[in-house]
């Protein structure tokens, strides 16, 4: 199983409430939330972990070369700025060609025992051809602009919604994808779309077999006070 991390954004919004690391180097109960990932994902049986970082995050980028030449993950990383987290995905997609993969962003804050029985869940359901694609989702919203997901009773995903049109859940963020989504990630770039909903969306129209799976909460860290609530989270 290969994982994939976008962290490429700004944080800008952390910057403006006084946080002074770059988002993938913020502390959460002591740990980096790169190395929480890279952890996790070393856990869970990674083959390889590929990261995107941008242009103006050298501390991060200095980072992930370090672990690189440490050997201490089998980490390839790329340095490029992006307008969107869906062209993000693009740069990293050449290196995702090959096997089924796991995408988050770097702040996605979840439970590890919730994340590797999901993750078993995938690799299963993936090897066998039963689905394209396993999405992480919450029924716990503390999203500015959550993303709804429609399900049937077998939790097949039916839509992505940007308002509650009676949905359940929300995107948790976490992308578990074989390599027939990458086509579907071109044809998006190909048709000038951004934004990792509008992927998501087209996996829909495209006809790919997406299911989804319930995590008990799933947490973003987008502001200062977000640290503190995925702290007593990850404790509790």
């Amino acid at each position: 199983m290969k994982y994939a991390i976008i962290a490429a954004g700004e944080g800008s919004r952390l910057a403006q409430e006084g946080v002074q690391s770059p988002k993938p180097l913020v502390k959460v109960g002591g740990e980096q939330l790169i190395d929480r990932l890279i952890r996790v994902f070393m856990a869970n049986g990674a083959s390889e972990i590929c990261v995107i970082c941008n242009e103006q995050m050298t501390a991060v980028a200095d980072y992930l070369k370090e672990v690189a030449e440490s050997g201490r993950a089998p980490l390839r990383y790329k340095v490029k700025s992006t307008p969107s987290s869906m062209h993000s995905f693009w740069e990293l997609s050449p290196w995702l060609q090959d096997e089924p993969f796991v995408l988050t962003t770097v702040d996605t804050i979840f439970r590890e025992d919730d994340f590797s029985v999901y993750v078993q869940t995938f690799g299963q359901m993936a090897q066998k051809g039963e689905i394209d694609g396993l999405m992480g989702v919450t029924d716990y919203i503390d999203d500015e602009k959550p993303l709804y997901v429609g399900t049937n009773a077998s939790m097949q995903i039916t839509g992505f919604y940007d308002k509650d049109e009676s949905p359940k859940y929300i995107s948790g963020g976490i992308y578990g994808l074989t390599p027939k989504s990458i086509s579907v990630l071109q044809r998006c770039i190909e048709r000038g779309e951004s934004r990792m909903r509008n992927f998501q969306r087209a996996l829909v129209a495209d006809g790919l077999k997406l299911k989804a799976y319930q995590f008990t909460k799933v947490l973003d860290i987008d502001h200062a006070c977000d640290i503190e609530k995925a702290e007593v989270f990850l404790n509790s």
